[in-house]
């Protein structure tokens, strides 16, 4: 089985700027350069013959690059509790109307469609089941309000294979598609 994602990686400018606004949260899991990336479609896992299709089928995409910027930060919560920090990203029409080419192409292969409302977001950290910390969580999202950037374009739409282990997940790029500028 393979676990798959689609997604676009940010500029090495801007992942080392997302490097420097992370840390201050005891407990929080990180991410490293390699793990910096926007989602447009978690896809699950799935036998090889599918995962080709789907490679196959993400090669015929035709989309402009989008060009976004960065905006703030923010957090995702279950059951009250933070599990996730990231960046937000702005604005997110280009990037929304890619995930629905992707989504629709990957749906045209059987699978169910996204189901979720899109947020575009870069996943900074993961807070562990107990990790507690919250004022210092309602701290780093106080320092970081403000985090921007220039615009930048993420020209490659991004297959990624998600292998889970010990310390987090580990992605290996399993396509990369040019998107038109």
């Amino acid at each position: 089985m393979h676990r798959l994602f689609v997604a676009l990686r940010p500029p090495q400018a801007i992942r080392a700027a997302l490097m420097r606004a992370m840390g201050g949260v005891p407990g929080a899991r990180w991410q490293d350069d390699a793990q910096l990336h926007l989602t447009l479609r978690f896809i699950g896992e799935v036998e090889r013959p599918l995962a080709e299709e789907i490679a196959l089928a993400l090669s015929g995409v035709a989309a402009a690059a989008p060009e976004v910027a960065l905006a703030g930060v923010g957090r995702f919560d279950k059951r009250g509790r933070t599990d996730a920090l990231w960046a937000a990203v702005a604005p997110h029409e280009a990037l929304a109307a890619l995930h629905r080419k992707v989504d629709h192409a990957l749906v045209r292969l059987g699978l169910e469609p996204e189901r979720r409302a899109y947020l575009p977001h870069i996943t900074l950290a993961r807070l562990p089941r107990g990790a507690g910390h919250g004022a210092m969580i309602e701290r780093w999202l106080a320092d970081h309000a403000t985090l921007s950037s220039a615009p930048f374009a993420m020209d490659e739409l991004i297959l990624y294979e998600s292998r889970l282990g010990h310390d987090g997940a580990s992605y290996a790029p399993v396509l990369r598609h040019p998107l038109g500028r």
